[in-house]
């Protein structure tokens, strides 16, 4: 049951990965126009999420492989993602544009890092532990 688990958040941190870096880079860049289309987006939000792609793509394969150093990224990833929330939480205070599907955006992501790392940890980190 553990592979099923591993495998499927695999592809999902795939697909998820290969979604942020295409969107990240898009606003980076202005591919498509889809800078003008977000709006009043946060740049260093934006720049954490780009950064975070990587990490998920790279956490991928990891899951997969079922590789101890999937946990520590997925956690460093949802590091990035707290302290950029964070940021964007006192941006905002401070009177900063933004929008609301950003916010709504940084939590979802943030969550879904979260609890791929638990996901990690506990067939994985945790496994590698007790068979020792």
């Amino acid at each position: 049951m553990s592979n099923i688990i591993l495998k499927i958040s695999a592809v999902f941190l795939a697909f998820f990965g290969i979604l942020s870096l295409f969107m990240t880079t898009s606003v980076i860049f202005d591919f498509f126009g889809i800078r003008e289309k977000e709006g009043n987006y946060i740049p260093f939000v934006v720049y954490a999420n780009f950064i975070c792609s990587f990490i998920y793509l790279y956490c991928s394969y990891g899951l997969f492989t079922k590789n101890k150093y999937t946990t520590a990224c997925l956690f460093v990833a949802a590091a990035i993602l707290f302290i950029a929330y964070i940021g964007m939480i006192i941006h905002i205070q401070l009177g900063g544009a933004f929008e609301l599907k950003t916010v709504k955006a940084m939590l979802a992501r943030t969550s879904i890092t979260i609890v791929l790392a638990g996901l990690s940890w506990y067939y994985i980190s945790r496994s590698k532990l007790m068979s020792v």
